[in-house]
């Protein structure tokens, strides 16, 4: 798909097209959907007392066994007394275990208990759903653009980053 602010630019020289059109349609779109996405696992994560921070927690933590606190609060750009609360509450209903590092005995290494694993799973399986469901009646390439469309939203400070945390490398 062309880019269609130039496009936009080009049609209305002189002028800030991006001041003066808002994309009400794409930022709508995004927050319904966004709405929904989290929608299925809201219900799950209401039956044990937890919220979206829990599950952002439980998610990366589940996905990177040994992540440490610092690199949780650099993922998920919260302040340390919210991580804390969030993770004093899953390290006592067992869903995270926090162990000590073995090169700096300081340092919290923090992974998943089977239990944690099972639910993250759990969640990750219906929003997959919902995401399938949607690629299902596009393009085939459509996971490829959605991909590069969501990774251009992320800051360029951070994008390395995240397609290091995503893909496993800053490729894509």
């Amino acid at each position: 798909m062309p880019d269609a602010i130039p496009a936009l630019k080009a049609r209305h020289p002189g002028k800030d097209v991006l001041a003066e059109t808002p994309a009400y349609d794409l930022i709508e779109l995004f927050f319904f959907a966004y709405r929904d996405f989290v929608s299925d696992p809201d219900r799950i994560l209401g039956e044990y007392g937890f919220g979206r921070a829990h599950h952002r927690v439980l998610h990366f933590v589940s996905r990177n066994p040994g992540l440490t606190i610092a690199e949780l609060l650099d993922i998920l750009q919260i302040t340390k007394q919210s991580l804390n609360r969030v993770l004093k509450e899953l390290i006592e209903k067992d869903f995270i275990e926090s162990r000590m590092g073995t090169a700096d005995r300081r340092q919290r290494l923090l992974y998943a208990t089977a239990q944690g694993r099972e639910l993250a799973l759990k969640l990750a399986k219906l929003q997959t759903r919902r995401i399938m469901r949607a690629l299902s009646a596009m393009e085939p390439e459509a996971k490829e653009l959605v991909s590069r469309y969501l990774l251009r939203l992320i800051d360029p400070d951070h994008s390395a980053h995240v397609k290091h945390l995503v893909f496993g490398s800053e490729e894509t």
